[in-house]
């Protein structure tokens, strides 16, 4: 009982703020510093890849075709979501109601943190649409194999957030509230030096560890298509990103509809839930896609079967039919093309039935000729 409590009192009462926040690298001309927050993005986009690639493949993709789509979807995406956190905070950039005392430069210096999820999907998807339609494949069956991998991605580098000390909740008595140090630009204003604040990055870190399992359980047992699990995808993302962001205490843009004032990411979490909901809802009423191929129309390799969406190989050669190659056949006894007997019936044999034919090779009108398999014997 003791050393339960003696390591209870070891746990700390709160998150510490960290002490690291990056490294340089020594350079001829000076050096080159490397953020933590830029590595947190890097080590998602890697173990997101890792996860799409793994998915990309069993879906029967051509080899190589996801990085000929990532090497556009991903630069899109960075600036797609550096343009959204630009527009909905954008004090730091043009000044407090656009009076051109902000910094400009601040813009492309992403290492200082600020990407909006939203504005990265959006061009993301557009960077992916390029790629994808470079390798002949459909933009919705990539979405739905890099969904999970997507949310994946999300969940390591919202712990850049952290190494930033940015993106915080309100103040909280919680044992795992986040220390932030109060010399930081970050640290709201007439706050004391000891305030706790919620985790929001550790909340929503969770929120998408959970979701990756949840959309793999249920693309297992659905295996949904047309883009259905990245709209699955899109609708537990906001579902969550709405109650964490309605905690964040940072300046961002505000918006009022309906009487309610709340952050701009807020409504933008509940419109994007709305309208996933209702492609969701509209791409299952369709039913299941037949057949199920990766490629777009006329893009399949030639070999590739039916179902995987090529055309089936046929043979081309003629067709014998069975009978006509009994004709041929010498008898048994004689070695010889037996005639038969006009009117002659319908034959039991011991390895079957055979009908009678026409033989265009008799030389009489109106005879018929025909033959038994050398393995059947004699007619009795």
């Amino acid at each position: 009982m003791q050393t339960l409590l003696h390591a209870a009192a070891m746990v700390p009462a709160s998150i510490p703020s960290p002490d690291w926040s990056g490294f340089d690298i020594p350079l001829p001309w000076g050096s080159l510093r490397i953020h933590a927050y830029a590595l947190c993005i890097l080590a998602g986009i890697i173990v997101g890849l890792w996860l799409t690639s793994v998915r990309w493949a069993r879906r029967g993709a051509p080899e190589g075709s996801v990085w000929d789509i990532v090497i556009w979807a991903i630069p899109f995406g960075i600036i797609g979501g550096r343009l959204y956190h630009v527009v909905s905070s954008p004090d730091a950039y043009f000044g407090p109601g656009f009076d051109g005392t902000g910094d400009l430069w601040l813009i492309p210096q992403i290492q200082r943190g600020g990407l909006g999820i939203w504005g990265a999907v959006v061009l993301g998807v557009v960077g992916a649409w390029i790629g994808c339609r470079r390798s002949g494949v459909k933009l919705t069956a990539f979405l739905d194999a890099a969904a999970p991998g997507l949310l994946l991605a999300q969940a390591i580098g919202r712990w850049g957030n952290y190494f930033n000390q940015e993106l915080f909740g309100g103040p909280t008595t919680l044992p795992w509230g986040l220390q932030v140090d109060a010399d930081n630009a970050n640290f709201p204003a007439g706050m004391a030096a000891e305030t706790l604040f919620h985790p929001t990055f550790l909340y929503e870190s969770l929120w998408n560890i959970a979701g990756v399992l949840i959309l793999l359980a249920l693309d297992r047992k659905f295996h949904f298509r047309r883009g259905r699990l990245f709209w699955a995808y899109a609708m537990y993302y906001t579902l969550g990103r709405v109650w964490i962001e309605a905690m964040r205490i940072d300046d961002a843009e505000r918006i009022n509809l309906f009487g309610i004032t709340a952050r701009l990411n807020v409504w933008t979490s509940i419109l994007v839930f709305v309208v996933a909901l209702v492609v969701f809802v509209l791409l299952g009423m369709k039913g299941k896609p037949v057949p199920d191929s990766v490629y777009l129309e006329g893009r399949a390799p030639r070999n590739e079967g039916p179902e995987e969406g090529g055309e089936a190989v046929r043979d081309t050669d003629p067709v014998v039919s069975d009978s006509e190659s009994r004709d041929n056949l010498p008898d048994n006894q004689s070695g010889s093309v037996r005639p038969s007997t006009p009117g002659e019936e319908e034959q039991e044999t011991s390895a079957g039935r055979h009908s009678v034919t026409d033989s265009p090779a008799a030389g009489t009108s109106g005879s018929k000729a025909t033959g038994t398999a050398p393995e059947a014997g004699s007619t009795k």
